[in-house]
């Protein structure tokens, strides 16, 4: 069987390699004209970890990693802890991997490391964005945006959030724009001078807002984002989330978190968007995988993790076949799809409530404070079923 992917993010390289484990030939089709990643840090819960260690990659992976002892809610507007899971110990223990963060390049290069050390079964295409395709009965023909066309049993859509392979498979749209936006950027170490959560993950959450930090590249450096819910969006406003919304919204915070602001880049922002969740990524030999299929807003920090465990699933269902050959691929993509769709269904409409708990105000604030302070540090209970991972 050979396999198109068409996008060449951490998505689809991670299904890639997936498949290539499993025997498979496969090109990956990246519309840009190198292959790379955009933004700086990512999270990885045990799940991811666990994915990436059946992929062969976690070991290349641990000089880049930091692994933080603690993740941490302070409250931005008083400076009070809110609450904290801890990461060591008894975590670890549990689901049989620790909490990483590492920067989104580091991650995306090993795994095309891995791609590029199976030439035989992986073919990684640059200048190869997708347009259309089409199908002729067990074979799909991938349209490119340069004219030219190339053929599989399969085609993969790993092509992100506004997906062209969604758009001609589900046809429903723009994807929803939740008016949340994101600074970002990352700063030496040196340059950092309070220390009090140096080996933690902490978000300071505020009314509307919130600002992450955590160490990447091994812990050498810091990284920051700031969230703002935009006012000027909800307003209609054209050129909402500047970077001078960002200052404002951030103005009642406390100085510590006001002054994290100088290690924010001003010159580019990220607009937060998901769908609802829907099904019927299949078409005949076709299907979504990751953003593609079911983009989620960041308040999980499990996008890119649903991403590879899909690639995982994925070349489970299709490599199923060789013992059972009466199972078409479209069966082996349904199963796939059926498999998934819940899981990520779960993930976007808890990451909307997260945000939601995390930008609170007034009452919703206090009760927040209120319940989370009575939680066990060594329970994470709201997000066992994500860490838990998946069986293949």
């Amino acid at each position: 069987m050979s396999i198109l992917i068409a996008g060449g993010g951490i998505g689809g390289v991670a299904a890639a390699l997936a498949l290539a484990r499993k025997g498979f030939k496969v090109r990956v089709l990246e519309r840009a004209a190198e292959f790379g990643e955009i933004g700086f840090g990512i999270q990885l819960g045990p799940n991811a970890l666990a994915t990436l260690e059946r992929l062969g990659v976690r070991e290349a992976l641990e000089p880049s990693c930091f692994y933080p002892n603690n993740l941490v809610m302070q409250d931005a507007t008083n400076g009070r802890e809110v609450t904290r899971i801890h990461l060591k110990g008894g975590f670890r223990a549990r689901y049989g991997w620790p909490y990483a963060v590492i920067h989104r390049r580091d991650l995306h290069g090993a795994l095309i490391d891995a791609c590029r050390a199976l030439p035989e079964l992986v073919s990684l295409e640059t200048s190869s964005g997708l347009k259309s395709f089409r199908q002729d009965g067990a074979r799909v023909q991938a349209v490119l945006e340069d004219g030219r066309e190339v053929e599989g049993e399969v085609l993969i859509c790993a092509d992100g959030l506004r997906s062209v392979g969604r758009a001609q498979i589900l046809g429903d749209g723009e994807p929803r724009v939740s008016g949340h936006v994101a600074h970002r950027g990352v700063v030496p170490m040196d340059q950092v001078s309070d220390t009090r959560f140096l080996d933690d993950m902490v978000i300071w959450a505020g009314p509307g807002l919130h600002l992450v930090q955590y160490r990447l590249r091994g812990g050498t450096v810091l990284n920051n984002v700031a969230v703002i819910e935009s006012e000027e969006y909800k307003q209609g406003k054209p050129d909402w989330g500047s970077f001078a919304e960002v200052e404002r919204s951030f103005s009642g915070v406390i100085p510590y978190v006001r002054d994290c602001l100088r290690f924010i880049s001003p010159e580019r922002s990220w607009a937060m968007c998901d769908r609802d969740p829907r099904p019927g990524w299949t078409v005949g030999n076709v299907t979504l995988l990751g953003d593609a299929a079911h983009p989620t807003l960041q308040y999980l920090a499990q996008g890119a993790c649903m991403a590879m465990e899909d690639g995982e699933v994925l070349a489970q269902k299709l490599a199923a076949r060789r013992a059972a050959p009466e199972v078409s691929a479209h069966a082996a993509l349904q199963a796939y799809e059926s498999e998934r769709y819940l899981r990520g269904a779960r993930v976007t409409l808890t990451s909307r409530f997260f945000g939601h708990v995390c930008h609170a105000a007034g009452g919703a604030r206090d009760l927040r404070n209120h319940l989370a302070g009575q939680r066990d540090p060594e329970n994470c209970f709201e997000v066992d079923w994500i860490y838990r991972g998946i069986r293949l």
